[in-house]
């Protein structure tokens, strides 16, 4: 495996510099900021993850206006209660994409938002407080209580939500299979904890942040 200085340089290379590439990383969100971000958002983000996943991104984006008002804001409290009728009312809904599948990963998601801030107070508390060290253990918790959350979609709401953690795109899995830390895309869980030491160790070598890390292994490949 090669160290992140070596990795990085390949990035710049293709990325125009060492200074051009500093400008393409992404900043976590502070983690205090981080805490405070409501349950309601964070059901909303899962929502539109979930949609775009398998279908045009940019329909979803222009129809989320739509989502927002079709959910009344989602409120995970209420959309947990969602039954019969308030899926029958969705699913007439023009406004919105009609997967009925979806939809109820929404409603159920709503449910595993709810059961966290009893135990831990409120989502953004929770993710706040998960060790950095263990993203891989966030991200099967999401993927083992959440509805539809697992793989990318998972990942892709923690990266929108602000947390610092890797995406699994298709250029970081290949520089991660050519740097030897898997044989392949990963998806099992010895996978994902031969990824989780490989970025521990990327983090300690650079004291750079996850989500840094894994942009410039994006980089490195496309």
């Amino acid at each position: 495996m090669r160290s992140f200085d070596e990795i990085h340089a390949i990035a710049a290379a293709r990325k125009g510099g060492a200074e051009a590439l500093e400008r393409m990383l992404p900043q976590p969100v502070a983690v205090e900021a981080l805490r405070a971000t409501t349950d309601d958002r964070w059901l909303s983000t899962m929502a539109r993850c979930l949609f775009q996943a398998g279908f045009n991104w940019q329909v979803i984006e222009a129809r989320w206006p739509g989502f927002e008002a079709a959910f009344g804001g989602f409120d995970p409290a209420r959309v947990a209660m969602y039954h019969d009728a308030e899926m029958d009312r969705l699913l007439a809904d023009s406004r919105i994409v009609r997967n009925g599948a979806k939809l109820a990963a929404v409603t159920a998601n709503a449910g595993f938002l709810r059961a966290i801030a009893q135990e831990h107070g409120s989502m953004g508390a929770f993710v706040a407080g998960w060790p950095v060290s263990d993203h891989a253990g966030l991200l099967r918790l999401l993927s083992q209580r959440g509805a539809r959350l697992g793989g990318v979609t998972g990942q892709r709401v923690l990266r929108e939500m602000g947390r610092d953690g890797y995406l699994l795109s298709a250029d970081v899995s290949a520089r991660l299979v050519a740097e030897g830390v898997v044989a392949k895309p990963p998806s099992s869980q010895r996978d994902m904890a031969a990824v989780q030491a490989a970025f521990n160790a990327w983090g300690a070598q650079s004291g750079r942040s996850l989500a840094q890390i894994s942009r410039v292994l994006a980089f490195s490949i496309g």
